[in-house]
Parts: structure tokens; sequence; C-alpha cells
């Protein structure tokens, strides 16, 4: 029963984290739209920075902006919080449930670095609290003052984090935690500045004091990045079901690209929402930079074989390689300690099965490393090749 618990923890862990990641990323945007899209008029209240009519579900809606704060605090205040909370929460036990329960198989490619579990455990928790101390100490350092430099330099930061962590863990594992340091950043954000910053200005009417406008001013940076911040995550914490994003040689130059095209697409739709001119440009750049991924994702994997690919495979020397390698996952009754069933429905126990899985093997196993996971079973980079080799053979 163990497996089919672990199974069904995994399953509703991660229900959660995609339910309250949506509430998150809806309310995230739509103030991000409302605040860009707040004109000023003759006739506004003191302390109004602009305001915004809407139409949405049969009703009217007349949004106000004060640039501090209201003259008086109303009765009851809705506080937008909760939603970045119970985001990284779930996502934290979704990472402790699937990568740190099963680090062995996730998490550690002994080819990468060979270490424990627990030292992966551990790795992982550092990068992920070192690394929110570093972008924090960026905003806050004179680079903070300058919104243009400020970005230059936390990309890259998480360039240069993308880069060591390819070096530490596997190329799944690597990824997607550049995606959850992203995410740790982007929770934190509401955690230690913005949510304090609205409690100190709330704080400050209630004792009859005008809020410090430097608390806003940092609150809004804060959540302007999270804004931009907000597609390359999602890419990041899907690409572990896409082993040529992860799995390929240059899987941290992707997250490079990725963290471009992120940008460039919410500069479009922030720009649109604020009135200024449509920078119809960002889709070229977008469309550039998907191509590039797409490039990278054909180099192959992080470790080539010296050897020339074989002109002629025979499918008896394929079948020795996916049995050995493949089968004790990937069969009616897997071996493997944990699997109570093949991944995906995937069997690789018979003849009839690899040809049919063909394509898959080509892209889990040929194409990149991502499979065997962690290369357990310690299949060679000639290997690889000759899977490379024997699918090019096939007829398409």
């Amino acid at each position: 029963m163990e497996p089919i618990v672990w199974e069904w923890v995994n399953f509703l862990v991660r229900w959660l984290h995609v339910i309250t990641a949506i509430a998150w990323i809806g309310s995230s945007f739509y103030f991000i739209h409302l605040d860009l899209s707040l004109r000023r008029r003759d006739g506004l209240p003191n302390g109004v920075a602009g305001e915004a009519w809407q139409v949405h579900g049969g009703g009217f809606y007349n949004m106000m902006k004060y640039t501090v704060a209201p003259p008086e605090l109303p009765e009851k205040l809705t506080w937008f919080k909760w939603e970045a909370y119970a985001t990284w929460l779930s996502g934290f036990a979704l990472l402790s449930v699937l990568y740190y329960h099963g680090a062995a198989l996730y998490m550690i490619d002994p080819a990468v670095l060979d270490i424990p579990w627990w030292g992966a455990v551990l790795l992982s928790l550092g990068a992920l609290g070192l690394g929110w101390h570093v972008y924090d100490r960026l905003c806050k350092s004179p680079l903070g003052k300058d919104d243009v430099k400020l970005a230059a330099a936390g990309f890259v930061f998480l360039v240069l984090v993308a880069w060591g962590l390819s070096h530490l863990f596997s190329g799944r594992a690597a990824m997607l935690h550049v995606g959850a340091l992203i995410g740790t950043m982007m929770s934190a954000n509401v955690f230690r500045i913005i949510i304090p910053n609205q409690t100190k200005a709330v704080a400050a009417m209630k004792a009859g004091r005008v809020p410090d406008p430097a608390l806003g001013k940092q609150a809004k940076q804060r959540s302007l990045h999270n804004n931009y911040l907000t597609l390359p995550v999602v890419f990041l914490m899907i690409s572990n079901h896409y082993p040529l994003a992860f799995g390929t040689r240059y899987s941290w130059v992707i997250v490079a690209v990725v963290l471009v095209v992120g940008a460039v697409i919410r500069h479009f739709f922030n720009s649109r929402h604020a009135g200024k001119p449509t920078p119809w440009w960002t889709w070229a750049v977008a469309a550039a930079g998907v191509a590039v991924i797409v490039g990278l994702s054909a180099a192959g994997t992080r470790t080539e074989s010296a050897a020339a690919a074989p002109a002629r495979v025979e499918f008896a020397q394929v079948e020795e390689v996916v049995l050995s390698r493949c089968s004790m996952c990937h069969a009616a009754q897997p071996v493997w300690e944990g699997i109570g069933v093949a991944p995906r429905g995937v069997m690789l126990d018979s003849a009839e099965a690899i040809g049919r899985h063909a394509p898959q093997i080509r892209t889990w196993a040929a194409l990149s490393d991502a499979m065997p996971p962690g290369n357990v079973t310690g299949i060679t980079p000639e290997e690889r090749r000759l899977l490379a080799a024997w699918t090019d053979q096939l007829p398409r």
C-alpha cells in the first residue's frame, strides 16, 4: 500500500498547489492590470492616484487607488496574502513529498555529484534560503534605486544559480529548484516586504500619523518583480514533465532564455494595460527565444560519448539496453523498490512494447538524460548514442 498512498499524497498536494497558484497568479495579474489602467481625472478625492471603471459579471465597478493611504481607514479591509503563503507552503510540501522523499531517484545524479540523500536535501534547503537572502540584499543595495540595473543584476544572479545547481543535482531537480527559488523569492516578497509594509502603513494611520511613502514604493517594486517572474516560474515548475527542457546539455542556458521570454511577454501586456504604444516587437523577441530554446534542447545530453554513432543498429542491441536499464521500473510488475506501477503506464519489458514506445525512448533516454532518473541503472553515453542511432533509422 505504501507506493499507492504516496502516489495519492503526491497527487492531492499537487492539486492543492495548482489551485493556490492559480489564485495567487490571478490576483497578482489582476492588480497589476488595475494599477496600470488607472487614469486621473478632475474631481478625484485628495490623494487618489487614479481610477478605473470595470465591468464584470453583469455589474459595474469603480476602482480608485490612493497614492499612500486614504484619509480614514474603512471598517473592513481585505488583505491579499494567503494565496501567496498557501502557494509556497503547498509547493514546499510537494517538494518534500516528491523530491526529498525520493531524493535518490529524483535529485541525485552520481555523474554530477555523488552525495547521500540527506546531503541533497540540505543543499536544496541551503539554496532556497541563501538564494532569498542574496536577492533581498541586492534589492536593498544601491542597485535597488535603479529598477533597470536591479533587474540586470537579478537576471545574472538567477542564471548563475541555474548554472550552479546544474553541477549539484540531476537535470530535473536543478531546473525545478531554480523555479522553487524564484517561487520562494516571490512569496517571501509578500511575507517579508509587501504585507509588513502595508501593516506599518495601517498602524501609522491608526496612530494618527501619515504613512511613510517609501513603504509603498518598496512594496510596489517587489510586486513588480513578482509580476515579471510569474511566467518564467510557471515554465520552470512544469519543466519536469518535458525532458528536452531539463535533461539536455544547456538546460541552464534555457533557464536564462526563459527569463527573457517571460519578461518580454509580461512587458507587452503591461504596456497595453497602461495605455502605452503596443510593443509588438516583444513577440518577435519571444519567438526568437523559443527558437533558441528548441535549438539548445537538440544539443544532446550533458555526458556525450566520444565514440562515433554506429552506422547500423540491430534491434537485439537496443533490446538488451532497454531490458537492462529500463525494464526494472517499466514493467507489468516493477521490481524497483517504491515503484508500484510502471511510470506513465509505459512498459518496456517486451520487444513489441519497446518498438511501440520508440518515440518516448528517443526523447527521454537518447536525446536527453531524463531517464533513468538520476541514472540509477548506470546507462552509459555509448548506450544512449546507440538508442539515438536506432530511433534515427526508424521510418518516420
